[in-house]
């Protein structure tokens, strides 16, 4: 049989629910799975590289990309647009290598609605308490207390969006989580979806079978 159809994996949660770290974890586990790189129309950092970090373009390039239906999700945030580029996953997908996205629900649905979407596997994290949350966002050391308070009020809005997901995790452990997520992937690797060698195997097995009546 031909080999299997990459997934669109989708991991979503509000800030310091584990997240990025689970989405590291994964690519430990499979180098082979690759992140989605998004295109925006803000000007690259000290350090960024076009094609690795970033697509960086032009608004009018951007938005002509929407009009073209070239971009799988886009967004407008603080002033830029981001998303992402249509193109690059459909190819890694029909050579059988699983894309990771990092996005919110808002672009999961936009995704799932898409052309691509019979391919995607959506999974929300949820932190174990909100006090854990707030608790984990300030063990980060990364933001200050009015981010921190940004961050938690805005996290009640993603939460609510759980019921829109495949899968929905408690990231109480992130051991336990990490083998949930596995287990997940594998499962729905073989999804009869992402084996488009059964069709033509089963045709194999009706000849067979019919040829044997003969």
């Amino acid at each position: 049989m031909n080999g299997r159809r990459g997934l669109l994996i989708i991991l979503s949660s509000p800030s310091g629910a584990g997240k990025s770290t689970l989405a590291k974890r994964l690519r430990a586990w499979d180098p082979s799975i690759i992140f989605s790189v998004s295109a925006t129309t803000r000007d690259a950092r000290p350090g960024e590289v076009d094609g690795d970090d970033y697509h960086f373009m032009t608004e009018s390039e951007f938005k002509k990309a929407v009009s073209h239906g070239d971009m799988l999700e886009h967004a407008h945030v603080f002033g830029n647009f981001y998303g992402s580029p249509k193109g690059p996953v459909r190819d890694a997908i029909i050579d059988g290598q699983d894309v990771l996205f990092d996005i919110d629900w808002q672009g999961a649905q936009q995704i799932t609605n898409s052309e691509l979407g019979l391919h995607t596997l959506s999974i929300f994290l949820l932190p174990p308490s909100i006090a854990e949350l707030k608790r984990r966002l300030e063990a980060r050391g990364q933001d200050g207390a009015d981010v921190i308070d940004r961050r938690m009020q805005k996290s009640w809005d993603e939460i609510s969006h759980w019921g829109s997901y495949d899968f929905v995790l408690v990231n109480e452990d992130l051991d336990k989580t990490e083998a949930q997520l596995k287990s997940i992937i594998t499962a729905t690797r073989l999804r009869r979806t992402q084996q488009p060698g059964l069709l033509n195997h089963v045709r194999a097995l009706q000849a067979e079978f019919e040829e044997g009546d003969a």
